[in-house]
């Protein structure tokens, strides 16, 4: 029998989270039912729907399911689904709710969700399946500055951050430097440097990645921009972004966002995780008892040692 019910982690508004059950749709024949066994805590779009900060985003309504980093293995397959009951498999996220919102709704111990989304991983990865959006989102930054060159400059040595200068090694690039003023975050470079600005004299970097967050980082990285120099905004800013328009003239620089990773950057960084080419180690640094998810939550937004959470749902089966 299909369950109709799981249990979720669910903001019931902002400031208020419940891990309480939930009801699921009953799987189509293009369903699959996956029992979750990782999710990771996102510390920037997660953190905008706790502190009610987020956005007018579509499908935002309370109650709803966070999550777009789960790992769990399919225990139903509809008719037109191809997938095999037991596969190992990376959950970006779920509609599949009656009664709660699903944004972006992989936070549970049970997921009714299109095949199509899914995403087969290696059993070697096992909780590490839980970093490929983040993974994917940085791939998606590095290439989308769109010149076919690699950025030299990161603002930011959070986990987002460490994908980054990882994904650019991996694609042949120059070791990058990255800035990062705190200094429980300078650790774990692999290949790179971790300086903060003021240690840095380079004036003329050509393309500069920023995955901080601080809307009020533009002036300070548009002066250290070379001619026609660009700056790939990769963080996610609730405030209005600006800057002193003289600076960005002179240097003809160009500005660019990076939004929501395609599957074309999922299926990249896969190649590159599975060739050896593109770590995911010692990204995972917390790990905590879904039963405890408010904890949890709290330590991920407001402990700067918390690299990355990641929630264990064995229990929960």
């Amino acid at each position: 029998m299909i369950a109709s019910s799981g249990t979720a982690v669910v903001l019931e508004k902002p400031g208020v989270m419940a891990l309480r059950s939930v009801g699921l749709m009953h799987p189509a024949p293009s369903h699959c039912v996956v029992d979750m066994l990782w999710s990771g805590i996102s510390t920037g779009t997660e953190r905008l729907l706790w502190d009610g900060r987020m956005p007018p985003f579509p499908g935002l309504t309370y109650p709803l399911v966070p999550g777009y980093e789960s790992v769990g293995r399919v225990s139903y397959v509809g008719d037109a689904a191809e997938f095999a009951e037991g596969q190992l498999v990376f959950v970006p996220g779920s509609p599949g709710y009656t009664d709660v919102s699903g944004l972006f709704g992989a936070t549970a111990d049970r997921v009714v969700v299109e095949a199509e989304r899914l995403v087969p991983i290696d059993e070697s990865l096992g909780e590490q399946g839980t970093l490929l959006a983040l993974a994917a989102t940085a791939h998606h930054c590095v290439t989308r500055l769109g010149d076919g060159q690699l950025p030299e400059l990161i603002v930011g040595h959070g986990v987002l951050g460490r994908l980054v200068a990882r994904c650019v090694l991996a694609l042949g690039g120059k070791p990058p430097v990255v800035w990062e003023a705190s200094e429980a975050r300078k650790w774990g470079a692999q290949g790179y440097e971790v300086l903060t600005p003021e240690r840095d004299g380079n004036q003329a970097y050509q393309r500069i990645i920023d995955v901080s967050g601080d809307p009020k980082a533009l002036d300070t990285l548009i002066s250290r921009l070379a001619p026609r120099g660009s700056i790939g905004l990769a963080g996610f800013y609730h405030e209005p972004l600006s800057f002193a328009f003289p600076a960005a003239f002179m240097r003809e620089a160009s500005i660019v966002v990076a939004a929501e990773w395609q599957r074309a950057d999922l299926d990249r960084v896969l190649e590159l995780v599975n060739t050896g080419a593109l770590s995911l180690d010692g990204l995972i640094s917390h790990h905590q008892s879904a039963e405890a998810a408010a904890p949890a939550y709290r330590q991920a937004f407001g402990d700067p040692e918390c690299l990355k959470m990641v929630l264990e749902w064995r229990s929960a089966h």
